[in-house]
């Protein structure tokens, strides 16, 4: 991984929100949505230097460019979005560290992370969303807000759910946020609705006009109606 830096953000104590691409496009479809309503920055990328795949043209090949920001507004600090999310443990660890090292220069206190739960319940055009975090004394707290937390025991794998492990090793405040979902092909716009809807609850900040999400979800609920529209994708 190489990082840059292209400014210094103007930030006090923030609170971190870092989160990547997963199924159903989550983690990605809420860093993105923050993004646009608060008018973030950029102050600093990160960018693979292992590309996992090429493209093939027809006849010739070219490289992707994985790269994702850091950016900033108002005491808050957005890592991720954009496409994808490293593929190899030793990149994986490097940006998770990177995500931990970020924090403490600026003194954060909490990070927050978030994505998909696939689940094979029927919830309609409400799911829920699912919380877990870095130590019991945070568990009381969401528990005291009336936030569901993660019924069953379970791994969760890749950066939406490592840099969990990473804060708690670093003695910072974690949670981590996931939006039910059943189908983790297609972009999860209700899940990403949800998820953003406990973290304006936990942070006591507005985050968007979360309706706009609702006409996404019905859209794309509207192209893909069948099992055979999904294959198609």
């Amino acid at each position: 991984m190489e990082f840059e830096d292209t400014r210094h953000p103007d930030v006090k104590k923030p609170l971190i929100i870092a989160a990547m691409q997963d199924m159903g496009n989550v983690g990605s479809i809420v860093v993105n949505f923050i993004n646009k309503y608060l008018g973030t920055a950029q102050f600093r990328t990160a960018t693979s230097s292992r590309p996992p795949f090429v493209y093939d043209k027809g006849g010739y090949i070219e490289i992707p460019e994985e790269k994702w920001e850091y950016r900033f507004a108002k005491d808050i600090i957005i890592f991720g979005g954009g496409r994808g999310q490293p593929q190899e443990n030793d990149a994986l660890n490097e940006l998770c560290q990177d995500v931990i090292n970020v924090a403490k220069k600026y003194d954060a206190k909490f990070i927050y992370t978030l994505g998909g739960y696939h689940t094979s319940r029927s919830f309609g055009k409400s799911p829920t969303t699912y919380v877990t975090t870095t130590s019991q004394e945070l568990l009381n707290l969401v528990k005291k807000l009336g936030i569901e937390t993660t019924p069953t025991e379970s791994v969760i794998t890749g950066f939406n759910g490592l840099i969990l492990g990473y804060a708690k090793l670093n003695g910072i405040n974690g949670i981590g946020l996931y939006g039910e979902l059943l189908e983790p092909r297609i972009p999860q716009y209700r899940a990403a609705k949800a998820i953003l809807q406990t973290l304006e609850k936990l942070t006591y900040q507005k985050l968007g006009d979360l309706n706009e999400l609702d006409i996404k979800a019905d859209a794309i609920e509207s192209r893909f109606k069948t099992d055979s529209d999904i294959k198609d994708i």
